[in-house]
């Protein structure tokens, strides 16, 4: 499969021979290569931005032997096919990745968790890996290193949302329900199989090279100081060129807008169904942690659409989706989702939907995964900064 990249950028798409960073990474110590992602401050790309090399040195110390190293292929955001891409174009980068992960934190299993509906990449993703093991990159005593042997499995997913948050991840890779669970313990501690684990993005995993090969400091150097390196973005929406992006953190979202031919633009909704939806005053924002972070979703509006019925959309996403375990997301969504019913209908008080707003700010609180804690972002954001749309346009058509 190719797909069509409209912007390549400084690290994963500026080119990357098969084997280097490993053949690097296995002339350092696990050490170097810890201290050299502890310069490079790569923060995980798969929406979270815990810092990679954290977690990391934490599976690193622990003194069980039997370890594991997850790539979290979920890809369930709406909106959000990046890790498509890495995975039909650029195994190299992913793999190659996992495996100087897998070396830095003594692991010797690595598993791939593929979205269920990725299915069809299968034969290419294992005839990658057969690839890798015949030439030594995998498997036992790699590159003629005697004590590491680390070898990697493709596990699908069965198509629940939930389960790209990590714990949630790990109940499905053992045949269970997938529900988050409680924390602590972390999964750097009791994860897969109650072994350490270390569960990193698709994204995260294509990085790891280039800083072995470069070093922490010149990836540290790209982006801003607290969100470093590059990032790809998923656009999708009103656009003239949606398709993936890699793009340095701190770029404006109006620069954005202008490199995908962005015309007349209302919103856009940073970080999938479960991220913000801002309005024209705010596109001088820039797309970084410490502003608009992003898993890389990036949803474009023009002035053609309707906020309440966008909002209904995610709404039903989200009620579909909660796995139910706990009150504030199970009964939460269905709350959020009334609201926003009775706002397209004109049949709301004022006083009600407060109430409903202060229930999404309880929601972010009280929910016990990442889903409760971000399903009432769009609610929240698009009564704020559309209320005037939201308010007056009275019974729905």
């Amino acid at each position: 499969m190719e797909n069509k990249i409209e912007r390549k950028g400084q690290v994963i798409f500026s080119g990357y021979k098969y084997g280097e960073g490993i053949k690097k990474a296995l002339k350092l110590s696990p050490q170097d290569i810890l201290f050299e992602l502890r310069e490079s401050k790569l923060r995980g790309r798969g929406g979270a931005g815990f810092p990679t090399s954290t977690k990391w040195m934490l599976t690193a110390a622990t003194l069980d032997p039997e370890k594991y190293l997850i790539c979290n292929a979920d890809e369930g955001e709406p909106g959000t096919f990046k890790d498509r891409v890495l995975l039909t174009e650029y195994f190299n980068l992913v793999f190659d990745g996992m495996v100087i992960g897998g070396y830095t934190i003594k692991a010797k299993y690595g598993i791939l968790y593929l979205r269920g509906e990725y299915k069809y990449m299968v034969p290419d993703i294992e005839a990658h890996l057969e690839k890798m093991r015949k030439d030594n990159l995998l498997g036992k005593s790699i590159l003629g290193k005697e004590d590491f042997n680390f070898d990697i499995e493709i596990r699908l997913g069965t198509g629940a949302y939930i389960c790209g948050e990590e714990t949630a991840l790990i109940e499905s890779l053992e045949g269970s329900r997938g529900e988050a669970r409680n924390r602590p313990p972390f999964p750097v501690n009791r994860g897969y199989m109650g072994k350490p684990s270390s569960v990193n993005n698709v994204e995260t995993f294509a990085n790891i090279p280039f800083i072995v090969m470069k070093g922490g400091k010149w990836y540290s150097k790209l982006g801003t100081e607290k969100s470093t390196g590059t990032k790809l973005f998923s656009v999708s929406g009103d656009c003239e060129k949606p398709d993936v992006y890699e793009l340095p953190w701190g770029t404006k979202v109006s620069e954005l807008l202008e490199l995908v031919g962005a015309k007349n633009t209302k919103a856009v909704q940073v970080g999938g169904a479960s991220g913000q939806c801002i309005p024209k005053s705010q596109f001088d924002r820039m797309l970084a942690y410490e502003d608009l972070s992003t898993g890389g979703s990036i949803k474009i509006f023009n002035e053609s659409r309707n906020m309440l019925h966008i909002l209904k959309n995610f709404m039903e996403f989200f009620v579909e989706e909660s796995c139910g375990q706990c009150v504030p997301c199970r009964v939460g969504n269905v709350k959020l989702l009334e609201g926003t019913e009775m706002l397209l209908k004109g049949e709301f008080t004022f006083e009600y939907i407060n109430k409903l707003k202060e229930l999404g700010r309880t929601m972010k609180i009280a929910s016990k995964c990442g889903l409760g804690q971000s399903s009432p972002n769009p609610f929240l954001s698009i009564l704020e900064n559309f209320k005037d749309e939201v308010f007056n346009q009275g019974m729905e058509e």
